[in-house]
């Protein structure tokens, strides 16, 4: 089983049955701030209760580690399956990252 790294901000996302390892990486926050715009303004959204759907599924794609096998789409059903609850921990932990960074 895969299992994340709390001290790299890493968070847990179950696809399909099987489990993704979340890493915000550099690389993967540049790619979701040219798709999402500045990541202050996204974590100010998501304080307000003012992120979308698809920019849940946005961040957690392109903080995918592996991504063989995966779309958007089957990211984006994963994130409705779970709920706005259920995916409030992954997010929470890469938000906390994207604003603390690693301790």
């Amino acid at each position: 089983m895969t299992s994340a790294n709390p001290h790299r901000g890493e968070a847990v996302l179950v696809v399909a049955g099987e489990t993704h390892v979340l890493r915000p990486s550099f690389t993967a926050l540049v790619a979701a701030e040219e798709e999402l715009g500045p990541l202050f303004a996204l974590v100010e959204r998501a304080s307000e209760g003012q992120l979308r759907l698809a920019e849940i599924a946005a961040l957690f794609w392109h903080c995918c580690q592996h991504r063989d096998g995966l779309t958007r789409d089957t990211v984006g059903e994963a994130v409705l399956a779970m709920g706005l609850a259920g995916a409030a921990a992954p997010l929470r932990e890469l938000l906390r990252q994207i604003l603390q960074g690693r301790g």
